[in-house]
């Protein structure tokens, strides 16, 4: 049974919803286990049948999260957004509540405290991470993502940007990435950092016309945000989740940038081949025939990105006495050095093609 009882008007911690939502009584479905995740902005509880988001009280430049209204706002939003992708998984924002005794317990009679996510737990070893690590992602699987992927960017109005905006916010981007990874916290190469973020930016000033043809075309949209390995259920229907619904600016992307990054991320995870069958069997069920450079170049902004992101992780004490982080964003550096090389290499011999004629 749940035995934690709030003292009447003492202020409740999250300390003090977490310790209850990790017992069986809290929860509504009469699960018999619970598990707790912990990651950077949320809590998430695995009962038998469902996963539960819980918010937590933070701020970052992107987000804010600190007021209950604030969480109530933005899981409504989660579960608006991910639909798109996930009708299914993504079932109801459900009230946490103390009760005249002071139990907190997941919906129910009681003062609401904070609001969960609900949502149906999908099968672990299906997740694309999980299915890659195993080297068991066929060709098949990668035309079923590309599929579903090309079916939601079809329906999605075009982003209301121009050419001249869009390609500002990613030279904020690349600018962004510079500042963060050229200091010592992020442990590495000053130089080679610099190097790498100008030729990024040569290859936006000197190929701008692409960017703006992928505008006009109405490429860009308002999209997942955040497309990786671990947010694709091969099941059936294939499942996407964890959309960011916190930034729809962050959400602006082109479609091929998203493919790409997904791409990316495969190919971090040791699968190149996959990653090449996705984009593939993506420009074939969308029939956007996207060129290589612009794919190399949004892969190449997007590690740099994941450096970053990879590298915030070293502000930690605890995160600094160890080389993974400091390693990971290492590897993403070296992504984003040979897709700008892959990049420059194709948008060369486009120029010496047109150059020679028919």
């Amino acid at each position: 049974m749940n035995d934690a009882h709030i003292p009447a008007g003492r202020a409740i911690t999250l300390s003090d919803k977490v310790a209850a939502l990790r017992m069986p009584a809290a929860w509504p479905d009469g699960t018999r286990s619970v598990e707790a995740v912990e990651t950077h902005m949320s809590w998430i509880f695995l009962t038998d049948r469902y996963a539960w988001k819980l918010k937590k009280p933070v701020r970052a430049p992107q987000l804010d999260f600190r007021t209950l209204a604030a969480r109530h706002r933005f899981c409504c939003e989660e579960v608006r957004l991910n639909r798109r992708l996930a009708p299914d998984v993504y079932l109801d924002v459900v009230p946490l509540v103390v009760d005249a005794r002071g139990c907190l317990h997941a919906d129910g009679p009681g003062e609401i405290v904070d609001w969960l996510v609900r949502m149906r737990r999908l099968p672990a070893a299906r997740m694309l991470d999980r299915v890659l690590s195993c080297g068991m992602a066929t060709a098949d699987d990668a035309c079923r993502i590309a599929a579903r992927l090309s079916a939601f960017y079809h329906v999605l109005a075009p982003a209301r940007i121009e050419g001249a905006a869009y390609r500002e916010a990613l030279r904020c981007t690349i600018d962004t990435n510079e500042r963060a990874l050229c200091k010592p916290l992020a442990g590495q190469s000053a130089d080679v950092v610099r190097t790498l973020c100008a030729r990024q930016r040569s290859l936006l000033v000197c190929e701008a016309a692409r960017f703006d043809l992928r505008v006009r075309q109405r490429h860009v949209v308002e999209g997942h945000g955040d497309l990786r390995p671990e947010h694709v259920c091969i099941d059936d229907p294939v499942a996407i989740i964890d959309c960011l619904e916190f930034c729809r600016r962050l959400r602006v992307q082109d479609a091929a940038d998203e493919v790409g990054f997904l791409a990316l991320e495969c190919e971090r995870l040791g699968a190149p081949s996959f990653a090449d069958a996705l984009v593939t069997a993506y420009r074939s069920a969308s029939g956007d025939d996207v060129d290589d450079g612009c794919v190399h170049f949004y892969q190449s902004c997007r590690a740099m990105t994941r450096a970053r992101l990879a590298a915030w992780h070293l502000r930690e004490p605890a995160f600094r006495a160890t080389p993974v982080w400091r390693d990971r964003a290492s590897t993403y550096i070296a992504l984003a050095r040979r897709h700008a090389d892959d990049c420059e290499r194709t948008w060369v011999a486009s120029h010496v093609s047109a150059a020679a004629g028919p």
